[in-house]
């Protein structure tokens, strides 16, 4: 076998120079504000699925349950995403953290505890919420054979679980982790929520790859979207000097009980109407009225 011939140590040199310059480090560079690290993706992993736990007991985590030690079993997992949470917030704060924040470090501290406590007491809501997504799945599938099946294998409800909670860790005005928690779901199953979406009861995504919900999407209750399905935008608004203007309207608004099917294109600030059924492989840039049937000719 022939000897792999090793670079010199001058060789090795002049790359960390070159990685070391302030040009190559410009916007990849992140200084840490109060030395403090970033938010942990294996923390993060480890809170959601505790969440997981908590939300479908039984399902994931501890098999052996039953009504006699559940209390002991949620408490003892909920007192454990509270500690992990709370440290992960801080951090998610303190990277989001710049010049303009009034808040002083002791101040920010104090925040935390009170996020933390306020999402924790949102779990019931978010329960219910899936709840919902899970009943929608079974009563739309009919390959589904119960409840259970579709909590412990399909993309949808893992999906939605993520998009769930870390919707409410955004309306608690949390930095950055929302967004890590919808992608760590979006890597794992190809389904792309922004947290910032708003999204009613009885929703169901059958199959689920490639669909994507746009960061200002309003989705109603029971709407069932297929794989492939864009809710999207139109365009991009820029300001005076060519920045792109963010925080706008500027996703679809989709009505109570409407079906989307697969790889249907739903672009800009339109609305689809209520009990409208939109066919697969359209693409609408228009609002749709009510009771609207929408195919390809």
């Amino acid at each position: 076998m022939k000897k792999i011939n090793k670079p010199t140590s001058n060789q090795l040199a002049s790359v960390v120079r070159t990685l070391s310059d302030a040009k190559s480090l410009k916007m990849v560079f992140h200084v840490p504000d109060h030395e403090e690290l970033m938010p942990s993706n294996n923390s993060l992993t480890e809170i959601v699925d505790l969440l997981r736990k908590i939300i479908f007991p039984g399902y994931f985590g501890n098999s052996s349950l039953n009504q006699e030690n559940m209390l002991y079993y949620l408490g003892v997992n909920i007192d454990k995403v509270f500690h992990i949470l709370s440290e992960q917030i801080r951090r998610g704060l303190c990277f989001a953290c710049n010049e303009k924040t009034d808040l002083s470090c002791e101040a920010c501290i104090k925040n935390v505890g009170e996020i933390t406590l306020k999402f924790i007491s949102g779990l019931p809501h978010i329960r219910h919420l899936l709840s919902t997504d899970v009943q929608a799945a079974y009563s739309g599938d009919p390959a589904a054979k119960g409840y259970g099946e579709v909590i412990f294998c399909y993309p949808s409800i893992r999906a939605l679980t993520n998009y769930r909670i870390a919707h409410e860790l955004l309306n608690l005005e949390v930095p950055l982790i929302p967004r890590i928690i919808t992608e760590m779901a979006h890597s794992e199953t190809g389904i792309d929520i922004h947290p910032g979406a708003e999204i009613g009861e009885f929703f169901m995504i059958d199959h689920g790859t490639g669909v994507v919900i746009g960061e200002t999407c309003i989705i109603g209750n029971h709407v069932k979207l297929y794989q492939g399905v864009t809710l999207g935008a139109k365009s991009f608004p820029v300001d005076d000097d060519g920045n792109l203007v963010k925080g706008i309207p500027r996703h679809p608004i989709v009505e109570d009980n409407v079906i989307i099917y697969a790889e249907a294109t739903i672009l800009g600030r339109v609305i689809i109407g209520v009990n409208s059924i939109i066919g697969g492989n359209v693409w609408i840039t228009k609002d749709i009225p009510p009771n609207s049937k929408i195919v390809q000719n």
